[in-house]
């Protein structure tokens, strides 16, 4: 399975922060001597890490790297394609050993962690005005940290929401719901004309950040300028709420505290829910397990707040601040992240490009006249990227801030604390954190 399937799949990586400072903090032994990048031909050599894109995609980026190193004879690329689960380690071990890839395919969440600890090249003054133009407003803003930036946008991918018409239509419903004010006001229509349910998302803290995004979709700070908890208000109360009614009065099924995003998927497929939170290109697996649900299913715009924010995931391309080819890494990085190369990429793996100019393609704008499902769903997810921003900040212990909030919502939600309780407990345990 390729990099981008897992990560559309699971989600995104998250980093222990102690392991992260450790590593970086303390060597792993004496470093091998550098070759201050080069081979042994004279040319500079910039080292390329991506995540599990081979074989999927091996053509794709021997082809492209061919084109560059024919358009600049003095480098050469090697590419390193490294598996999903080996990534964490590899990375962390080769940055305090002082041996990193000259770029890097990570993503903000991770590459922030490394970035707050100095380990990654600052790109502000190097990448022109021009050039940063080139990519959504949003998506950049995705890869900085305090007002630095330190990666380079890739690709993306958001949730649409896959609906069953039919159902919605056994329901009496005759449009899905675009807020979650609306998906309120149907859930109950829908299990009492039905005996089934909306939706079902993830409150398990390890599994899916989507109810922590739901948060800032309602208008919702989660922390401040220093990181302090800033969710203890009358957002943030209303949130909470929100999701204690709808469990209480059994509008959710009752797993949704023990089980992960995986349930979600099942139960869509097994015509137990409405409407499934989910990339576009899971309309293809859904035709393959459950081609009945296939067959009534279309896509929407992802369910979303007063605020009209979307979600969007992205993966970028980071330069290790010990690099020995700055300027060559930086140009590769800028090349492969280019509008055409973006298009190509975009179309190849069934993703969302980061540039302007490419995301405007056709391709992006206009459903065939033999349009599938999938060729819809990836219309609306591309002008979703109008308002697209990655909702969590990208700050240091976020896995942390989700768990302190979804254990006390969870409290809530089984009636063991009031709201009010929840929500001050939840901000107190964030702000006393080791």
């Amino acid at each position: 399975m390729s990099r981008i399937k897992i990560w559309k799949q699971v989600g995104l990586f998250s980093l222990l922060g102690f392991l992260l400072s450790w590593l970086i903090s303390c060597g792993t032994g004496t470093p091998p001597a550098a070759n201050n990048g080069q081979t042994a031909g004279g040319k500079q050599e910039v080292e390329f890490w991506t995540m599990q894109l081979q074989p999927e995609f091996t053509d794709y980026f021997n082809t492209l790297i061919a084109q560059f190193e024919q358009e600049n004879p003095t480098t050469n690329i090697r590419w390193v394609d490294v598996p999903w689960a080996d990534m964490q380690r590899k990375i962390l071990t080769a940055v305090s050993a002082k041996t990193a890839p000259d770029v890097v395919n990570l993503n903000p969440d991770f590459a922030s962690q490394l970035a707050q600890r100095n380990a990654l090249l600052t790109l502000d003054g190097r990448v022109s005005p021009e050039a940063r133009q080139q990519y959504l407003p949003n998506i950049w803003k995705a890869s900085t940290l305090n007002d630095k930036s330190f990666g380079i946008p890739w690709y993306l991918t958001t949730r649409v929401a896959i609906y069953n018409t039919a159902l919605l239509k056994q329901a009496g419903i005759s449009k899905p719901p675009a807020t979650y004010a609306e998906l309120a006001s149907i859930a109950k229509q829908i299990k009492d004309k039905t005996g089934k349910y909306a939706f079902f998302t993830t409150f398990v803290p390890e599994d899916s950040g989507e109810v922590l995004e739901s948060f800032v979709q309602m208008g919702v700070q989660l922390v401040d300028g220093e990181s302090k908890a800033a969710f203890n208000t009358p957002q943030g109360k209303t949130a909470f709420q929100f999701w204690v009614d709808l469990y209480q009065n059994g509008l959710m099924p009752k797993e949704a505290l023990t089980e992960g995003h995986r349930h979600a998927i099942d139960l869509y497929q097994q015509g137990q829910t409405a409407i499934l939170a989910s990339g576009a290109e899971f309309l293809n697996t859904i035709a393959k397990n459950a081609p009945t649900i296939a067959k009534a299913s279309a896509s929407a715009p992802q369910i979303t707040g007063d605020t009209a924010k979307k979600n969007v995931a992205v993966m970028n391309l980071v330069i290790p601040k010990d690099t020995d080819v700055p300027d060559a890494a930086l140009k590769f990085a800028l090349f492969v992240t280019n509008d055409t190369n973006q298009l190509s990429f975009a179309k190849a793996a069934n993703v969302l490009p980061s540039t302007v100019k490419a995301l405007q393609d056709r391709y992006f704008q206009t459903a065939p006249a033999d349009a599938t499902p999938v060729d819809n769903a990836r219309i609306i997810s591309a002008k979703q990227m109008r308002d697209a921003e990655v909702l969590i900040p990208a700050m240091k212990d976020v896995k942390q801030l989700q768990k302190v909030i979804y254990d006390n919502l969870q409290a809530a939600m089984l009636g063991q604390k009031t709201v009010d309780q929840a929500i001050a407990e939840a901000a107190d345990q964030w702000n006393q954190r080791a």
